[in-house]
């Protein structure tokens, strides 16, 4: 039986983040939405085009389903418990998973079951105009809570959600200034300087532009808008990451789906972004200790409200696996693993290389087959589980500054063969990364990125990707 541990964050976490499986959950859950989707016509199209169009799946974009209260023995059961902080409108008990990535459930008595399903696409107003529904969605636009009612038959509903920070069922008016100030301080955060001149002087205007965030929006609000401009920097970067943004864009979805966000760090600044992140309202879940095997070490982070995980890799000497690195300062080292000569040739995914890559959830093999038939290939899966498929693009190959290059070279950091090499075709930057969990596993598998952290190493660039 696992033991778990509550955070001050009120994230549960396992004990040894031995993250369990609720196939028990997700197979009510499904059976519950098949029930739906058979009752709701629109609903149903909409699943399809999610899986022919995007490469997702229906599932994946459940925010919460209305059931009847006679199913709360059957949830309880499956591992469920209430979520007794959470608004509702008319006082609905809300059940969660507390170790899973499985939707939410508000009970309330109903002519269909479930009643209703929300789905949650990044922006209610692009889900509107997407599917031409001409309807009006409640709630102010950027307040913490709007919802619209997409489709009503037979009895069952079909809405779609936007959560701005909050985790409530009621929508809230904004104060007297309040828009003025998610406006600006999504406009500090998608202007920051990612070029300075040294990066603790990128790592100081950035704790100073937070600063002002935190003044004007409040930790959790900032959290949001912090990554929106991550992935929209991102996204700038990687064709693949464009590519699928403008297909699931074209069904009003955004990144509503996303997973993770992977930062990789020099060793020089690792603990820098770990208080950034922790000014967020981050709390720290599992810390990886690859060391002699793969050279890399990481802290997965996640923070409660926002629901956003951030997975931060590292280069780890063997020596290093015993100590916290997340708070531990870590000293220059005379060699460099993957994650360092990443950072080496390209910066810092915090400042002016932006993240190496973006996962989000599919549908795994809908997804590749899309993908490659446009001429986007993937990666050998690094994981092929029942729980857990992953599978980077290829990776986008960026030009590298000549600068960066000759300080490695002099530094005895890599070859002049490699030396010649980068300087003439550059270095894979950034991947999209197609996942797709069951059981509802909210966690990683540990020899699985090692593996396909070796696999995107720049001194194995020459080696192009195996498509899947």
């Amino acid at each position: 039986m696992i033991n778990y541990t509550m955070s001050k964050s009120t994230i549960p976490v396992p004990k040894n983040f031995d993250w369990p499986l609720a196939f028990e959950g997700e197979k009510f859950i499904r059976g519950r939405l098949d029930e739906f989707l058979a009752n709701n016509p629109f609903s149903h199209k909409l699943a399809a085009r999610m899986r022919d169009e995007t490469g997702t799946d229906f599932f994946e974009w459940v925010d919460h389903l209305v059931l009847s209260p006679d199913d709360e023995t059957s949830l309880v059961k499956a591992g469920f418990v209430h979520d007794k902080k959470a608004e509702t409108p008319r006082g609905e008990v809300v059940l969660e998973h507390p170790y899973a990535t499985l939707p939410r459930v508000l009970l309330r008595r109903g002519k269909a079951n479930p009643s209703v399903v929300a789905i949650k696409p990044e922006f209610v107003a692009d889900f509107i105009a997407a599917n031409h529904l001409g309807a009006e969605a409640a709630g102010e636009p950027r307040s913490r809570y709007r919802r619209v009612v997409v489709a009503a038959e037979r009895g069952s509903q079909l809405e779609a959600v936007e959560r701005r920070a909050y985790r409530g069922f009621v929508p809230g008016k904004l104060k007297k200034g309040e828009l003025a100030a998610i406006l600006k301080a999504a406009e500090l955060f998608q202007t920051r300087p990612r070029h300075p001149e040294g990066d603790a002087q990128g790592f100081a205007v950035a704790n100073k532009i937070l600063a002002r965030a935190l003044k004007l929006v409040g930790r959790d609000v900032a959290c949001q808008l912090f990554f929106e401009a991550e992935r929209a920097y991102w996204e700038r970067r990687n064709r693949a990451g464009r590519f699928q943004k403008f297909r699931q864009d074209s069904l009003g979805l955004g990144w509503g789906n996303h997973d993770h966000h992977t930062f990789r760090c020099s060793r020089a600044h690792f603990t820098d972004l770990i208080k950034f992140l922790t000014k967020l309202g981050f709390q720290k879940r599992e810390r990886y200790y690859a060391g002699a095997e793969a050279g890399w070490g990481a802290q997965i982070s996640e923070q409660a409200v926002t629901g956003i995980v951030v997975f931060a890799d590292v280069d780890l000497m063997p020596e290093e696996t015993s100590i916290d690195f997340s708070v531990s300062k870590l000293p220059h080292a005379s060699k460099m693993g993957t994650v360092g000569l990443w950072t080496g040739l390209h910066g810092d995914s915090f400042l002016q290389a932006g993240m190496h890559h973006l996962e989000a959830r599919f549908d795994f093999a809908s997804l590749r087959e899309q993908l490659q038939s446009n001429g986007l290939n993937l990666m050998k899966p690094f994981s092929d589980f029942e729980f857990l498929r992953q599978a980077f693009t290829e990776g986008e190959r960026w030009p590298v500054n000549p600068v960066r290059v000759e300080y490695l070279a002099s530094a005895g950091l890599i070859t002049a063969e490699q030396r010649e090499k980068f300087i003439r075709e550059g270095a894979i930057g950034s991947h999209l990364e197609n996942l797709q969990r069951h059981g509802g596993f909210k966690g990683f598998n540990q020899k699985s990125v090692s593996a396909v952290i070796a696999a995107t190493d720049p001194r194995k660039q020459g080696t192009h990707a195996t498509p899947a």
